[in-house]
């Protein structure tokens, strides 16, 4: 295994939805969230669009890597995330949207939040109380406090506390 790199996360928290929606026609479709295959990483390339190497992501044994999809579509990738399970927290390692949910012409919003939350759901069932950790690029710190309600804590390094991650899980994962 290589040396732990923090990379500094620039994903916009466009909109907290129930679960994602569609720009166009403000329907929501319902999500799922499952690992990422060996298999899907001929949909993540570069030469698809997307910004970050998920092989490397993948193939790093200290990271889990899941994908976004719609329920009732789950061969298109809606986002991806990755993170490391720590001893009393998550660390959320990478995070991105699809290319076509991205920018002005983007055909569906919530992605990041929904893939935030799944993160946040994840640190309670394995006993991290919601604890998410991440390493932020300067300009989105405020973003990130306003929207997803994490704590900076200087530098670049960032946690979503329990009572956050709380509102962001109850938000996108219904019980």
């Amino acid at each position: 295994m290589g040396e732990k790199v923090n990379i500094q996360l620039d994903f916009v928290i466009d909109k907290l939805t129930n679960s994602i929606q569609n720009i166009v026609t403000g329907d929501s479709f319902r999500t799922v969230v499952t690992r990422l295959t060996k298999t899907d990483l001929r949909k993540v390339t570069k030469k698809n669009g997307w910004n970050f190497d998920w092989r490397k992501e993948l193939n790093n044994n200290s990271l889990e890597v899941y994908k976004l999809s719609i329920e009732e579509n789950t061969d298109i990738i809606q986002g991806l995330v990755s993170f490391a399970v720590e001893s009393d927290y998550i660390y959320m390692n990478l995070l991105e949207s699809a290319p076509f949910n991205i920018g002005a012409k983007k055909v569906y919003e919530g992605v990041a939040g929904n893939l935030v939350a799944f993160v946040c759901k994840t640190s309670f069932q394995r006993g991290h109380e919601g604890f998410v950790a991440f390493t932020a690029k300067t300009k989105l710190i405020e973003h990130y406090e306003n929207t997803l309600g994490a704590y900076h804590f200087g530098g670049h390094k960032m946690i979503i506390p329990t009572h956050s991650a709380k509102i962001l899980v109850e938000k996108y994962f219904k019980t």
